[in-house]
């Protein structure tokens, strides 16, 4: 990170007033409000000037319309750097503990979950991506029987799910699903390509219709294999970004959206997120993709014990409360971490 000056009491509580006061109003900021605002018993004047020099330093700009002015991307920065950890609110506490004491055992589908809570806690839309099935091990794999066809379930240690139908062998015993179902047991463990290939390991004495239904079980696993390890992002709450067209110029919602569909530049980020120890917080031009869009992206990584596996996020304008939003990523992501590693246990 880039050495940068020390702005001094004065200039630091100014440049937090700027910030707090746009992003609650989305108006430039003049200097009669953050006197009042800071309590630092100066002149408006005295303001006035110290708005100036942030000006100059790039921290805030002065729309040609108005006297006041509004934080820049690297105002936006330095008022994030200078945050201390937030607390939750009551409700947010509420609303989370309530969310993770009824989740369900597959991940993906809580994932679903936790990007919509995200969103409903924030206001702007929530962002998770799940687990890589590469990092994935075997908890459980069974064959079900359903009528004229069969299901493959296999659930990760993480608690994702996997499924896939075949359609049943004709003259199938069931004495020769009972068999498969074992060699399936004997999986648990592996992940899912080791797995695949463990179940091709059939000795020549069985029967042909148990080589022909644990071979057509090894081809799913591949397949279930390269279909889980495209990476997608899971996005909650796209409804908030509408209600933000006012603070995004058409284009870059347009832009947003559009990145969204495609999901690479997003996954490109959250990746980035998701390698990170910490919370991570992205604003404007800092990255290519957020500062076409005039966006923030607020990310965790989720972890199975020490093993980052997954990302949560949000993503919004730059004009957002930076610290309610970096507090609710934060625990959310605290919660999955424990849920993911409970599942795996």
């Amino acid at each position: 990170m880039e050495q940068r000056a020390d702005l001094g009491a004065r200039k630091t509580a100014v440049l937090r007033a700027v910030v707090e006061e746009y992003v609650r109003t989305g108006e430039p900021v003049g200097s009669e409000t953050v006197a009042e605002t800071t309590g630092l018993g100066v002149s408006p004047a005295t303001i006035r000037n110290e708005m100036a020099a942030l000006e100059e330093l790039g921290y805030l700009s002065h729309p040609h319309t108005s006297a006041g002015r509004a934080p820049t991307d690297l105002g936006y920065r330095r008022y994030v750097d200078s945050l201390a950890p937030g607390r939750l609110r009551e409700t947010q506490r509420r609303d989370i503990a309530g969310f993770f004491e009824q989740t369900a055992n597959d991940m993906e589908e809580v994932l679903r979950g936790a990007a919509r809570l995200l969103s409903s806690l924030t206001t702007y839309a929530g962002l998770a991506v799940p687990p890589s099935s590469s990092a994935d091990h075997i908890a459980k794999a069974e064959v079900i029987e359903l009528g004229s066809t069969l299901m493959i379930l296999v659930v990760g240690q993480h608690g994702r799910v996997y499924k896939a139908v075949l359609d049943r062998p004709a003259n199938l015993r069931p004495r020769t699903v009972t068999a498969v179902g074992a060699r399936l047991d004997a999986l648990v463990g592996l992940t899912m390509s080791g797995a695949a290939e463990r179940a091709r390991a059939v000795e020549p004495e069985v029967s042909a219709t148990e080589r022909e239904l644990t071979l057509a079980v090894a081809n799913l696993l591949d397949e279930l294999h390269q279909r889980s390890e495209e990476e997608h992002v899971l996005v909650g709450g796209m409804g908030n970004l509408a209600v933000e067209v006012a603070t995004w110029r058409a284009d870059t919602m347009r832009r947003l959206l559009e990145a969204l569909e495609r999901e690479s530049e997003v996954l490109h980020l959250l990746r980035a997120a998701g390698a990170s120890d910490e919370l991570s917080v992205t604003i404007g031009g800092e990255h290519p993709a957020t500062g076409l869009w005039d966006a923030a992206v607020v990310a965790a990584p989720y972890r199975f014990g020490e093993i980052s596996v997954g990302t949560v996020g949000i993503v919004g304008p730059t004009r957002m409360d930076y610290l309610s939003a970096m507090t609710a990523v934060g625990a959310v992501a605290r919660h999955l971490s424990e849920l993911a590693t409970a599942l795996g246990a």
